[in-house]
């Protein structure tokens, strides 16, 4: 990757990679942790405290949340 194409590149575009590799190791902790943190990128600086998302997510963030959700449940079956 070349540096003009990764200055485009979003913090959210790497927190969901991120995410994506947590989630294939079953690494429930940091995925959490990455979802929050992909929340925070994906709405900062949006219109103040009372700012409600109405976009819908892109399909792969929902697929990532999907298999959190997965793992979640697996965990708890644990």
């Amino acid at each position: 990757m070349d540096n003009v194409a990764e200055d485009k590149i979003r913090l959210s575009d790497r927190i969901l990679s991120a995410l994506e590799l947590a989630l294939e190791q079953d690494d429930l902790k940091i995925a959490e942790t990455l979802t929050r943190a992909l929340e925070l990128s994906m709405t900062r600086n949006t219109g103040g405290g009372e700012f409600i998302e109405r976009r819908d997510y892109p399909p792969q963030i929902e697929r990532a949340m999907d298999k959190l959700y997965d793992l979640r449940d697996k965990q708890d079956a644990v």
